[in-house]
Protein backbone atom coordinates (compact mmCIF):
# COMPACT_ATOMS: atom_id res chain seq x y z
CA UNK A 1 0.00 0.00 0.00
CA UNK A 2 1.45 3.72 -0.94
CA UNK A 3 0.81 6.41 0.74
CA UNK A 4 1.27 10.05 -0.61
CA UNK A 5 0.89 12.59 2.59
CA UNK A 6 0.35 16.45 0.84
CA UNK A 7 -0.37 19.51 2.90
CA UNK A 8 1.71 22.01 0.47
CA UNK A 9 0.43 23.69 -2.21
CA UNK A 10 -0.48 21.42 -4.70
CA UNK A 11 0.51 21.40 -8.51
CA UNK A 12 -1.21 23.79 -10.99
CA UNK A 13 -4.45 22.52 -12.29
CA UNK A 14 -5.12 23.34 -16.03
CA UNK A 15 -7.23 20.39 -16.90
CA UNK A 16 -10.54 20.46 -16.61
CA UNK A 17 -12.39 17.94 -15.08
CA UNK A 18 -14.39 15.72 -17.19
CA UNK A 19 -17.85 14.11 -17.39
CA UNK A 20 -16.76 10.78 -18.08
CA UNK A 21 -16.18 7.67 -15.87
CA UNK A 22 -13.55 6.62 -13.28
CA UNK A 23 -10.53 5.97 -14.29
CA UNK A 24 -9.79 1.66 -13.89
CA UNK A 25 -7.66 0.62 -11.11
CA UNK A 26 -7.43 0.39 -7.38
CA UNK A 27 -6.50 3.86 -6.37
CA UNK A 28 -8.35 5.85 -3.43
CA UNK A 29 -8.25 9.26 -2.22
CA UNK A 30 -8.61 10.65 1.79
CA UNK A 31 -8.79 13.84 2.29
CA UNK A 32 -9.01 14.35 6.21
CA UNK A 33 -7.81 17.22 8.41
CA UNK A 34 -4.45 15.60 10.01
CA UNK A 35 -3.67 18.52 11.77
CA UNK A 36 -5.96 22.01 12.75
CA UNK A 37 -8.52 22.00 14.78
CA UNK A 38 -10.48 19.43 13.38
CA UNK A 39 -7.68 16.61 13.93
CA UNK A 40 -9.15 15.49 16.93
CA UNK A 41 -11.95 13.45 14.36
CA UNK A 42 -9.29 13.91 10.97
CA UNK A 43 -6.36 11.78 12.63
CA UNK A 44 -8.63 8.12 13.61
CA UNK A 45 -10.41 9.06 10.42
CA UNK A 46 -7.33 8.50 8.39
CA UNK A 47 -6.39 6.25 10.53
CA UNK A 48 -9.76 3.87 10.37
CA UNK A 49 -9.18 4.48 6.49
CA UNK A 50 -5.33 2.90 6.44
CA UNK A 51 -6.35 0.05 8.77
CA UNK A 52 -9.38 -1.16 6.10
CA UNK A 53 -6.96 -0.72 3.20
CA UNK A 54 -4.57 -2.98 4.80
CA UNK A 55 -6.91 -5.88 6.48
CA UNK A 56 -8.65 -5.70 2.92
CA UNK A 57 -5.20 -5.93 0.90
CA UNK A 58 -4.37 -8.57 3.47
CA UNK A 59 -7.39 -10.82 2.08
CA UNK A 60 -6.16 -10.46 -1.79
CA UNK A 61 -7.19 -6.22 -2.41
CA UNK A 62 -9.67 -5.86 -4.80
CA UNK A 63 -10.12 -7.33 -8.59
CA UNK A 64 -6.85 -8.83 -7.24
CA UNK A 65 -4.99 -6.19 -6.32
CA UNK A 66 -3.49 -4.16 -3.57
CA UNK A 67 -5.64 -1.00 -3.06
CA UNK A 68 -3.31 2.11 -3.26
CA UNK A 69 -4.05 4.94 -0.80
CA UNK A 70 -3.23 8.77 -1.90
CA UNK A 71 -3.59 10.68 1.49
CA UNK A 72 -4.17 14.59 1.61
CA UNK A 73 -3.85 16.89 5.41
CA UNK A 74 -7.19 19.42 4.94
CA UNK A 75 -5.24 21.24 7.71
CA UNK A 76 -9.07 22.00 8.64
CA UNK A 77 -9.39 24.71 6.18
CA UNK A 78 -12.16 24.58 3.77
CA UNK A 79 -10.20 25.57 0.74
CA UNK A 80 -7.52 22.36 1.34
CA UNK A 81 -10.28 20.14 0.17
CA UNK A 82 -11.29 21.77 -2.98
CA UNK A 83 -7.61 22.16 -3.80
CA UNK A 84 -7.08 18.29 -3.15
CA UNK A 85 -10.42 16.86 -4.22
CA UNK A 86 -9.07 18.36 -7.98
CA UNK A 87 -5.45 17.19 -7.47
CA UNK A 88 -6.59 13.82 -6.68
CA UNK A 89 -8.65 13.40 -9.57
CA UNK A 90 -7.06 15.04 -12.14
CA UNK A 91 -3.79 14.36 -11.35
CA UNK A 92 -4.01 11.12 -9.36
CA UNK A 93 -6.13 9.24 -11.09
CA UNK A 94 -8.15 8.38 -7.86
CA UNK A 95 -11.28 5.79 -8.44
CA UNK A 96 -13.18 6.52 -5.47
CA UNK A 97 -12.52 9.03 -2.65
CA UNK A 98 -13.32 9.09 1.38
CA UNK A 99 -13.24 12.68 2.39
CA UNK A 100 -14.46 15.36 4.82
CA UNK A 101 -15.92 16.05 8.40
CA UNK A 102 -17.93 19.31 8.46
CA UNK A 103 -20.76 19.58 6.35
CA UNK A 104 -19.21 22.67 4.53
CA UNK A 105 -16.50 20.38 3.00
CA UNK A 106 -18.93 17.83 1.77
CA UNK A 107 -21.00 20.44 0.22
CA UNK A 108 -17.23 21.74 -1.23
CA UNK A 109 -16.52 18.22 -2.35
CA UNK A 110 -19.37 17.12 -4.39
CA UNK A 111 -19.62 19.91 -6.82
CA UNK A 112 -16.28 18.13 -7.78
CA UNK A 113 -16.71 14.44 -8.04
CA UNK A 114 -20.18 14.73 -9.66
CA UNK A 115 -18.48 16.77 -12.71
CA UNK A 116 -16.06 13.98 -12.61
CA UNK A 117 -18.02 11.05 -11.55
CA UNK A 118 -16.34 9.96 -8.85
CA UNK A 119 -17.99 7.43 -6.11
CA UNK A 120 -17.45 9.77 -2.44
CA UNK A 121 -17.87 8.52 0.90
CA UNK A 122 -18.83 11.02 3.49
CA UNK A 123 -18.31 9.23 7.00
CA UNK A 124 -19.19 11.68 9.39
CA UNK A 125 -22.87 12.61 11.70
CA UNK A 126 -23.93 15.14 10.03
CA UNK A 127 -27.75 17.03 9.83
CA UNK A 128 -28.82 14.94 7.32
CA UNK A 129 -30.66 15.38 3.99
CA UNK A 130 -27.54 15.43 1.23
CA UNK A 131 -28.93 13.46 -2.03
CA UNK A 132 -26.18 12.64 -4.50
CA UNK A 133 -26.18 10.00 -7.34
CA UNK A 134 -22.51 9.41 -6.28
CA UNK A 135 -22.08 10.55 -3.01
CA UNK A 136 -22.52 7.33 -0.26
CA UNK A 137 -23.41 8.48 3.48
CA UNK A 138 -21.75 5.99 6.00
CA UNK A 139 -22.20 8.25 9.21
CA UNK A 140 -25.61 8.57 10.84
CA UNK A 141 -27.74 11.89 9.93
CA UNK A 142 -29.60 13.54 12.64
CA UNK A 143 -33.04 12.69 11.92
CA UNK A 144 -31.64 9.05 12.76
CA UNK A 145 -30.06 9.88 16.18
CA UNK A 146 -32.15 12.39 17.46
CA UNK A 147 -35.59 10.56 16.41
CA UNK A 148 -34.23 7.92 19.47
CA UNK A 149 -32.80 10.75 21.48
CA UNK A 150 -35.86 12.97 22.06
CA UNK A 151 -37.89 10.22 22.32
CA UNK A 152 -36.31 8.72 24.79
CA UNK A 153 -35.75 12.04 26.35
CA UNK A 154 -39.23 13.35 26.85
CA UNK A 155 -40.03 9.99 27.90
CA UNK A 156 -36.89 9.88 30.82
CA UNK A 157 -36.85 13.35 32.10
CA UNK A 158 -40.36 15.13 30.67
CA UNK A 159 -41.38 17.37 27.78
CA UNK A 160 -40.14 20.97 28.04
CA UNK A 161 -36.86 21.17 26.21
CA UNK A 162 -33.94 23.43 25.45
CA UNK A 163 -31.44 23.76 22.48
CA UNK A 164 -28.07 24.74 22.76
CA UNK A 165 -26.42 24.66 19.39
CA UNK A 166 -23.37 26.07 16.62
CA UNK A 167 -24.61 28.82 14.39
CA UNK A 168 -24.23 27.22 11.03
CA UNK A 169 -26.10 24.32 9.32
CA UNK A 170 -25.28 21.48 11.79
CA UNK A 171 -27.23 23.10 14.89
CA UNK A 172 -29.66 25.06 13.05
CA UNK A 173 -31.12 21.68 10.97
CA UNK A 174 -30.49 19.52 14.00
CA UNK A 175 -32.54 21.94 16.31
CA UNK A 176 -35.35 21.62 13.37
CA UNK A 177 -35.11 17.44 13.93
CA UNK A 178 -35.83 18.85 17.64
CA UNK A 179 -39.16 20.51 17.16
CA UNK A 180 -40.19 17.88 14.72
CA UNK A 181 -39.54 14.95 17.50
CA UNK A 182 -40.75 17.08 19.83
CA UNK A 183 -44.11 17.39 18.57
CA UNK A 184 -44.26 14.17 17.72
CA UNK A 185 -43.34 12.66 21.29
CA UNK A 186 -45.60 15.29 23.10
CA UNK A 187 -42.44 17.23 24.19
CA UNK A 188 -41.81 21.23 23.68
CA UNK A 189 -39.01 23.40 22.90
CA UNK A 190 -39.08 26.19 25.92
CA UNK A 191 -36.19 27.77 24.12
CA UNK A 192 -33.35 27.84 21.99
CA UNK A 193 -29.66 29.41 21.73
CA UNK A 194 -27.22 29.48 18.86
CA UNK A 195 -23.72 30.32 19.52
CA UNK A 196 -20.62 30.94 16.85
CA UNK A 197 -18.05 28.09 17.44
CA UNK A 198 -15.80 31.22 18.89
CA UNK A 199 -17.79 31.47 22.06
CA UNK A 200 -16.14 29.89 25.60
CA UNK A 201 -18.55 32.30 28.19
CA UNK A 202 -22.00 30.54 27.93
CA UNK A 203 -23.35 32.74 31.02
CA UNK A 204 -25.70 33.67 29.13
CA UNK A 205 -26.57 30.83 27.92
CA UNK A 206 -26.99 29.31 31.15
CA UNK A 207 -28.80 31.99 32.17
CA UNK A 208 -31.62 31.66 29.87
CA UNK A 209 -31.93 28.23 30.79
CA UNK A 210 -32.22 28.92 34.18
CA UNK A 211 -35.37 31.08 33.38
CA UNK A 212 -36.60 28.48 30.66
CA UNK A 213 -36.67 25.97 33.23
CA UNK A 214 -36.23 22.69 30.68
CA UNK A 215 -36.64 19.00 31.55
CA UNK A 216 -33.62 18.61 29.44
CA UNK A 217 -31.06 20.54 27.01
CA UNK A 218 -30.45 18.73 23.96
CA UNK A 219 -26.57 20.58 23.43
CA UNK A 220 -24.68 19.98 20.43
CA UNK A 221 -21.31 21.74 21.39
CA UNK A 222 -18.65 21.63 18.41
CA UNK A 223 -14.81 22.29 18.33
CA UNK A 224 -12.47 22.39 22.00
CA UNK A 225 -13.88 25.67 23.04
CA UNK A 226 -17.42 24.45 23.48
CA UNK A 227 -16.55 21.51 25.39
CA UNK A 228 -16.70 24.26 28.30
CA UNK A 229 -20.43 24.40 28.04
CA UNK A 230 -20.27 20.85 29.65
CA UNK A 231 -18.32 21.94 32.35
CA UNK A 232 -19.99 25.58 33.19
CA UNK A 233 -23.42 23.95 33.05
CA UNK A 234 -21.77 21.39 35.64
CA UNK A 235 -20.68 24.14 37.74
CA UNK A 236 -23.61 26.20 37.78
CA UNK A 237 -25.39 23.50 39.43
CA UNK A 238 -27.64 22.85 36.54
CA UNK A 239 -27.09 19.06 35.96
CA UNK A 240 -28.91 18.32 39.72
CA UNK A 241 -32.17 19.25 38.26
CA UNK A 242 -31.81 19.39 34.27
CA UNK A 243 -31.23 16.88 32.30
CA UNK A 244 -28.42 17.13 28.88
CA UNK A 245 -28.71 15.03 25.84
CA UNK A 246 -26.31 15.30 23.01
CA UNK A 247 -26.16 13.79 18.93
CA UNK A 248 -22.28 14.57 18.77
CA UNK A 249 -20.96 14.22 22.58
CA UNK A 250 -18.36 11.69 22.53
CA UNK A 251 -17.77 12.19 18.67
CA UNK A 252 -14.57 13.84 19.17
CA UNK A 253 -13.45 12.29 22.35
CA UNK A 254 -15.10 15.00 24.15
CA UNK A 255 -15.94 12.56 27.23
CA UNK A 256 -12.08 12.36 27.91
CA UNK A 257 -11.67 16.14 28.42
CA UNK A 258 -13.92 17.09 30.63
CA UNK A 259 -14.06 16.49 34.19
CA UNK A 260 -15.93 13.30 35.66
CA UNK A 261 -18.04 16.17 37.42
CA UNK A 262 -19.42 17.22 34.19
CA UNK A 263 -19.28 14.06 31.68
CA UNK A 264 -21.01 11.65 34.40
CA UNK A 265 -24.95 11.34 33.27
CA UNK A 266 -24.71 12.95 30.06
CA UNK A 267 -26.88 11.08 27.31
CA UNK A 268 -25.36 10.46 24.10
CA UNK A 269 -27.23 8.89 21.18
CA UNK A 270 -24.75 7.62 17.85
CA UNK A 271 -24.48 5.34 16.08
CA UNK A 272 -20.97 3.42 17.48
CA UNK A 273 -19.56 3.73 21.01
CA UNK A 274 -16.74 1.57 21.84
CA UNK A 275 -18.05 -0.42 24.36
CA UNK A 276 -20.34 -1.78 21.88
CA UNK A 277 -20.68 -5.55 22.73
CA UNK A 278 -20.34 -7.36 19.59
CA UNK A 279 -17.82 -10.18 18.06
CA UNK A 280 -17.27 -7.71 14.78
CA UNK A 281 -16.55 -4.33 17.64
CA UNK A 282 -14.01 -7.26 19.67
CA UNK A 283 -11.97 -7.79 16.41
CA UNK A 284 -12.03 -4.55 15.04
CA UNK A 285 -11.03 -2.82 18.69
CA UNK A 286 -8.04 -5.43 19.27
CA UNK A 287 -6.66 -4.53 15.50
CA UNK A 288 -6.83 -0.85 16.40
CA UNK A 289 -5.23 -1.20 19.78
CA UNK A 290 -2.51 -3.20 18.29
CA UNK A 291 -1.36 -0.66 15.59
CA UNK A 292 -2.22 2.73 17.44
CA UNK A 293 -2.47 1.96 20.86
CA UNK A 294 -4.93 2.36 23.71
CA UNK A 295 -4.16 5.65 24.90
CA UNK A 296 -6.99 7.06 22.70
CA UNK A 297 -10.74 5.31 22.75
CA UNK A 298 -11.89 5.28 18.83
CA UNK A 299 -14.73 7.81 17.95
CA UNK A 300 -17.71 6.77 16.16
CA UNK A 301 -16.46 8.71 12.72
CA UNK A 302 -13.36 6.05 12.36
CA UNK A 303 -15.81 3.44 12.06
CA UNK A 304 -17.61 5.33 9.58
CA UNK A 305 -14.63 5.22 7.73
CA UNK A 306 -14.36 1.55 8.67
CA UNK A 307 -17.32 0.87 7.14
CA UNK A 308 -17.34 2.82 4.40
CA UNK A 309 -13.96 1.55 2.57
CA UNK A 310 -15.45 -2.23 3.65
CA UNK A 311 -18.63 -1.21 1.41
CA UNK A 312 -16.81 -0.04 -1.57
CA UNK A 313 -14.45 -2.96 -1.59
CA UNK A 314 -17.02 -4.86 -1.84
CA UNK A 315 -19.22 -3.32 -4.42
CA UNK A 316 -15.82 -3.68 -6.72
CA UNK A 317 -15.51 -7.18 -6.00
CA UNK A 318 -18.99 -7.67 -6.96
CA UNK A 319 -19.31 -5.44 -9.78
CA UNK A 320 -15.89 -7.36 -11.15
CA UNK A 321 -15.24 -3.64 -11.72
CA UNK A 322 -13.70 -0.12 -10.18
CA UNK A 323 -15.99 1.61 -12.87
CA UNK A 324 -18.11 4.31 -11.74
CA UNK A 325 -21.69 3.11 -13.07
CA UNK A 326 -20.56 -0.68 -11.95
CA UNK A 327 -19.98 -0.06 -8.33
CA UNK A 328 -22.33 2.74 -7.85
CA UNK A 329 -24.96 -0.24 -9.50
CA UNK A 330 -23.39 -3.37 -6.85
CA UNK A 331 -23.76 -0.45 -3.79
CA UNK A 332 -27.71 0.07 -4.89
CA UNK A 333 -27.87 -3.51 -4.65
CA UNK A 334 -28.80 -3.98 -1.11
CA UNK A 335 -24.75 -4.53 0.25
CA UNK A 336 -24.79 -4.94 4.10
CA UNK A 337 -21.50 -5.84 6.16
CA UNK A 338 -21.44 -7.05 9.75
CA UNK A 339 -19.17 -3.89 10.95
CA UNK A 340 -18.12 -2.74 14.35
CA UNK A 341 -21.30 -1.11 15.09
CA UNK A 342 -23.48 -3.69 13.92
CA UNK A 343 -24.70 -4.88 10.68
CA UNK A 344 -25.28 -1.92 8.40
CA UNK A 345 -27.07 -2.16 5.03
CA UNK A 346 -27.02 0.72 1.98
CA UNK A 347 -30.19 2.62 0.64
CA UNK A 348 -30.57 2.31 -2.55
CA UNK A 349 -32.07 5.03 -2.49
CA UNK A 350 -30.87 7.62 -0.44
CA UNK A 351 -27.57 6.18 -0.46
CA UNK A 352 -27.70 5.97 3.24
CA UNK A 353 -27.28 3.37 5.85
CA UNK A 354 -29.86 1.26 7.78
CA UNK A 355 -27.82 1.33 10.57
CA UNK A 356 -27.89 0.93 14.72
CA UNK A 357 -28.64 3.92 17.13
CA UNK A 358 -27.56 3.46 20.81
CA UNK A 359 -28.32 5.80 23.90
CA UNK A 360 -25.59 5.73 26.15
CA UNK A 361 -24.41 7.43 29.36
CA UNK A 362 -20.97 9.05 30.30
CA UNK A 363 -19.54 7.61 33.44
CA UNK A 364 -17.09 8.63 35.90
CA UNK A 365 -14.35 6.75 34.23
CA UNK A 366 -14.53 9.17 31.14
CA UNK A 367 -16.71 6.44 28.99
CA UNK A 368 -19.93 5.53 28.18
CA UNK A 369 -22.35 2.56 29.49
CA UNK A 370 -24.88 1.87 26.76
CA UNK A 371 -28.11 2.40 27.99
CA UNK A 372 -31.03 1.56 24.53
CA UNK A 373 -29.74 -0.15 21.18
CA UNK A 374 -32.40 0.55 18.29
CA UNK A 375 -31.68 -1.66 15.70
CA UNK A 376 -31.02 -1.22 11.68
CA UNK A 377 -32.74 2.65 11.77
CA UNK A 378 -33.23 3.70 8.67
CA UNK A 379 -32.30 6.82 7.89
CA UNK A 380 -36.56 8.16 7.00
CA UNK A 381 -36.02 11.99 5.81
CA UNK A 382 -33.60 10.83 3.20
CA UNK A 383 -35.23 7.79 1.88
CA UNK A 384 -38.75 10.07 1.54
CA UNK A 385 -36.62 13.28 -0.19
CA UNK A 386 -33.99 11.52 -2.03
CA UNK A 387 -34.60 8.44 -4.50
CA UNK A 388 -31.56 8.05 -6.73
CA UNK A 389 -32.89 5.28 -8.27
CA UNK A 390 -36.05 6.45 -10.14
CA UNK A 391 -34.56 9.80 -10.15
CA UNK A 392 -30.67 9.58 -10.84
CA UNK A 393 -30.17 12.98 -12.21
CA UNK A 394 -30.80 14.38 -8.33
CA UNK A 395 -28.01 16.46 -6.68
CA UNK A 396 -30.09 18.19 -3.90
CA UNK A 397 -29.57 18.88 0.05
CA UNK A 398 -32.81 18.56 1.64
CA UNK A 399 -33.53 20.59 4.39
CA UNK A 400 -36.80 19.83 7.09
CA UNK A 401 -39.38 22.20 7.14
CA UNK A 402 -39.25 24.83 9.63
Amino acid sequence: MKTILSGVCALALTASLSMGTAVAGTKIGAIFDLTGGLNIYGIQQNNALQLAVEEINANGGVLGEPIEVVSYDAQSELSKYTQFANTAILRDKITALFAGLTSSSREAIRPIVRKANIPYFYSSLYEGGACDKVTFVTGSSASQQMSKLIEWGVSTYGPKIYIMAPDYNFGTISAHWVHEYATRNGGEVVGEDFLPLTVSDYAPTLQKIQAAKPDFVVALPVGANQTGFLEQFAAAGLKDRIGIVSTNYGSGNQQVVVSPQAGKGIIASAGYFMEVANDQNAEFVKKWQAKYGTDTPIVSGAVDVWNAVHLWALAVNKANSSETEAVISALESGLSFDAPNGKVSLDSKSHHLNQNIYIAEGNADHGFDILVTFTDVPAVFEADKCDLVKDPGLAEHFTPES
